[in-house]
């Protein structure tokens, strides 16, 4: 009899420390970023003509951001800023990296990534980094275990609009062709649309088998992909599927990437432990016309500081936590992904200075209590473009680019998007007119007042060119050795 109770007070003893394991394992973190995603270009956000059948059932499941902010309406200052909780300024690093660029994140600079792998996270990037191409500066000297993509835009290569090599004119004849990398080394090259056309599907293939292999540990995986960023390209399987072409299409394969991560967190039994986030680097390239995606009615796009720029289209998912069709109107950045990040997995925040918020206040359902009120728009190398206060948005004179009033392009070419045209000063009131269409300037001199004290403590801070104020707490980039 006692040998029996013995077995049956074993077996017992197993379940329960089998669930305990379980449930002591940290949540496991998806960070899936878009590239120039419109804030309209999801079934759920209103796209026409196209479904976005898995994106909605995320939404649906989870939770929808309809007022979250990239940090900069540009490729390698919006990563910079997602990953490290930085404004981009703040740690040297402005604009789009190119193949000729000497620069990179420094590697002071605390990531994601390097922040759970203190944590015993398993950590993998699979898709577009843009922080640096030289070794030094690769994901793998940041914190990832696994790296297999891009090292910077797809569109930096010796390839001309058509499809056919770049003429001697273009500035894009000087550049090599687009090197796939695998950890630190290269292992192809990506010389053709046809070739682009695999880049969903691998990123893809490769996530999922992170995911497979890391189910019995916590794991941190990003998936930054390279488009609809153009050139855009889709594979044979989802080629001529939408009504609207090629975009429609993409974001049709879109879709099912993203289908494709959540099946495999289910298959491997961590959905529940799992935080999921979909988001954008910024807002959509409009001069491209129908190889564009839509703001969704915000005025202008990407490259930007009006809301089309910034305004990306945001979902989070994370099984048992987060309450079914939440929508959040709260002001949220990706700025304040890593402290939400860190606060969730129990992890140690950098000990340098970051410009992020925790939110998970949010996550867990307290979606009518705010956790940031002001933010900074900047552009250009250290530009001040405009502030935001609560719902106050206060635009300073500047010269910027414009999508206005210029016929877009098709199927590739660009339309004319001018990038000294005059900003005027304006103050926009953005719970009554999001569009940024009704100057109140002249009416609200208090508002006015409130968001300049807020800028000049930006200033002090973080720099601005426009009045040419040097920062006291800026911290410079990585520059090759």
């Amino acid at each position: 009899m006692n040998k029996y109770l013995s077995i049956i007070i074993g077996i017992f003893n197993c379940i329960v420390l089998s669930n305990f394991s379980v449930k002591a394992q940290n949540p496991n973190v998806v960070l899936i970023f878009m590239d120039d995603l419109g804030y309209g270009d999801l079934s759920c956000t209103g796209a026409l003509d196209y479904q976005t059948p898995n994106l909605d059932k995320m939404a649906r499941e989870g939770m929808l951001f309809t007022n979250f902010l990239a940090t900069q309406a540009v490729c390698s200052a919006s990563r910079a800023a997602i990953l490290t909780g930085c404004y981009p300024n703040r740690i040297g690093i402005s604009g789009a990296l190119m193949p000729t660029s000497e620069k990179g994140l420094h590697p002071d600079e605390i990531t994601i990534a390097e922040m759970l792998k203190q944590k015993g996270y398993a950590t993998g990037i699979f898709g577009k980094w843009h922080l640096g191409h030289h070794k030094e500066f690769l994901p793998r000297q940041h914190g990832f275990d696994e790296f297999v993509g891009l090292p910077y835009s797809n569109d930096m290569w010796p390839v001309g609009y058509d499809g056919s090599s770049a003429s001697q004119a273009q500035r894009k004849n000087q550049y090599p062709f687009l090197p796939l990398i695998e950890n630190d080394a290269k292992i192809g090259e990506v010389k053709t649309l046809e070739d682009q056309a695999n880049l969903i599907t691998l990123y893809t293939e490769r996530a999922v088998g992170f995911i497979k292999k890391n189910k019995k540990k916590s794991f941190f995986l990003y998936l930054p992909h390279s488009m609809p960023h153009v050139p855009i390209a889709v594979s044979e399987k989802f080629k001529g599927k939408s009504k609207v072409g090629l975009f429609g299409d993409l974001m049709m394969e879109i879709d099912w990437s993203i289908g494709q991560i959540i099946q495999a967190l289910k298959d491997a039994g961590v959905e529940k432990n799992t935080l999921v986030i979909f988001t954008s680097d910024n807002g959509p390239w409009l001069n491209f016309g129908n190889h564009a995606g839509s703001s969704g009615g915000f005025r202008e796009g990407k490259g930007t500081t009006y809301e089309g720029g910034h305004r990306v289209p945001t979902i989070m998912s994370w099984k048992g936590t987060t309450k079914p069709g939440l929508v959040c109107n709260q002001l949220v950045t990706t700025l304040d992904i890593l402290p939400t990040i860190a606060k969730v997995c129990g992890a140690q925040l950098p000990k340098n200075k970051i410009d992020g918020l925790d939110f998970t206040s949010i996550l867990k359902g307290n979606v009518n209590i705010p956790v940031r009120d002001t933010f900074y728009y900047y552009y250009r190398r250290n530009s001040l473009e405009a502030v935001r206060l609560g719902n106050w948005k206060l635009v300073y004179p500047h010269e910027g680019r414009t999508y206005e009033n210029q016929l877009p392009g098709a199927d590739g070419f660009p339309g004319p998007a001018p990038e000294n045209t005059p900003v005027p000063l304006g103050l926009y009131n953005l719970s009554r007119d999001p569009a940024e269409r009704y100057n109140v300037y002249d009416q609200h001199p208090d508002i006015v007042a409130a968001i300049n004290k807020a800028a000049e403590v930006a200033r002090l801070n973080l720099g601005d060119d426009l009045t040419k104020t040097i920062g006291q707490n800026i911290r410079q980039c990585g520059i090759k050795k």
